[in-house]
């Protein structure tokens, strides 16, 4: 649970940095090859890398121990984290609502902390690893169809996609059983991971650069908790300590009810300034995402 918590405060804090350095050099103009030239010469883009890299690590590391259920609402959190670190760097302006939202993320995540058990033993069906590859690859079609959607609906479809593929990522680590390359090579798992996040980065950005950030935000926690917090207590053996099943889930809720409620960090803001009311222009979606 260290782990998982860890990894939201990297990925929480990399996108208040990534967002600022992003930005920055969105000033000189030019495409996006142009742009992310110029924003990896900063410091704040390059330590926000490392940052989602170590995250990423932590992960890992966290799915391999704690249940399903437990990794994902505490990457949910990292909304919160973005929240207040964009209070404290950029001075953000937070409403008296969203103190109490990560509030109650933090009272949510405690929750699962006191209830959560081990992972779960078991390898699943053996259909499930090539039904989350078949999902990574709609996803990927979903991302690449991504500029044909319009109107209100591709905010959150495209959201829900990218939450998908996250959620995707999460269930293929705990089905890869062995690290060994040749195993690696030929396990569906490893290419639905692969497949999978990367998708859910296409589908993220889409929504990003034309949509709602609270809406598409929103429909990411929702699908990057909810599916695989199922498919880890139905097919993984994802269990609770015993007794405190009830408190589980009302941590669950909680905590992912109070990440849809700072959904609009979903993309840091610039300056605080521009943070009074709602996000400030989007420079690119990949760079102000997770």
């Amino acid at each position: 649970m260290v782990c998982a918590l860890g990894a939201a405060v990297c990925f929480g804090t990399a996108t208040v940095l990534q967002a600022v350095a992003a930005r920055a050099a969105g000033a000189g103009g030019g495409g996006e090859a142009a742009l992310l030239l110029r924003a990896v010469r900063q410091w704040r883009y390059v330590a926000g890398l490392a940052l989602d890299g170590l995250g990423f690590v932590l992960q890992i590391v966290a799915l391999r121990s704690v249940p399903i259920y437990a990794v994902g609402a505490a990457l949910a959190s990292s909304l919160a984290v973005t929240a207040v670190v964009a209070a404290r760097l950029l001075r953000v302006r937070l409403s008296g609502a969203e103190w109490a939202a990560v509030a109650v993320v933090c009272a949510g995540l405690a929750m699962l902390g006191v209830a959560s058990g081990t992972e779960g033993d078991l390898g699943g069906p053996e259909a499930l690893k090539w039904v989350m590859l078949g999902v990574a690859v709609g996803v990927l079609l979903l991302g690449l169809a991504g500029g044909r959607l319009s109107g209100r609906w591709r905010g959150p479809v495209l959201g829900l996609g990218a939450g998908f593929g996250f959620g995707v990522v999460e269930v293929a680590v705990r089905l890869i059983d062995s690290l060994a390359p040749s195993s690696l090579l030929t396990h569906p798992a490893t290419y639905a991971l692969l497949i999978g996040g990367g998708a859910a980065f296409l589908c993220l950005t889409s929504a990003l650069q034309r949509g709602s950030v609270t809406t598409a935000t929103a429909a990411m926690v929702i699908g990057e908790t909810v599916g695989p917090a199922l498919v880890g207590v139905v097919w993984l053996g994802d269990r609770t300590r015993e007794g405190l099943e009830w408190l589980a889930v009302l941590g669950f809720l909680v905590a992912v009810v109070g990440a849809l409620g700072l959904a609009r960090f979903g993309e840091a803001p610039a300056s605080g300034g521009e943070a009074a009311g709602e996000g400030a222009e989007r420079a690119t979606g990949a760079e102000a995402s997770r």
